[in-house]
């Protein structure tokens, strides 16, 4: 697997047990986003296995981030919008947007039907 020149494996190996089975075209996709967007991206959560609690609690084993498909990057304020707007001109289709509190991020995915939604 090619993490690209903006990511490492670190950043997207799931927290629950260490496994990262990320999608390479996934990959290249925030890559390419990451090389426009022009600043570093942190990345807060990529690979979820199936038993991860978020996983199981969520979305019942079979989110996005189970696929290799997804990435949360903490990002707030003005990044967050130029990073929406990036995202939603590089084809990314699920997006998922929390902004309010700590911890504000970033939902990135590439499901087949388009979703938006706040946190």
């Amino acid at each position: 697997m090619n993490f690209g020149k903006y990511f490492t494996e670190v950043e997207f190996k799931c927290k629950h047990c260490g496994k990262c089975e990320m999608d390479q075209a996934f990959l290249d996709k925030i890559n390419e986003l990451r090389q426009e967007y022009g600043h570093p991206l942190v990345v807060t959560s990529g690979y979820r296995c199936p038993e991860h609690p978020s996983e199981r609690i969520k979305v019942g084993k079979s989110g996005m981030h189970t696929t290799g498909k997804a990435v949360d990057f903490g990002v707030d304020g003005a990044n967050a919008q130029r990073l929406l707007m990036f995202a939603v001109q590089h084809g990314f289709t699920g997006i998922g947007v929390q902004q309010k509190g700590g911890g504000r991020f970033i939902h990135l995915d590439t499901r087949d039907t388009p979703a938006l939604w706040s946190y």
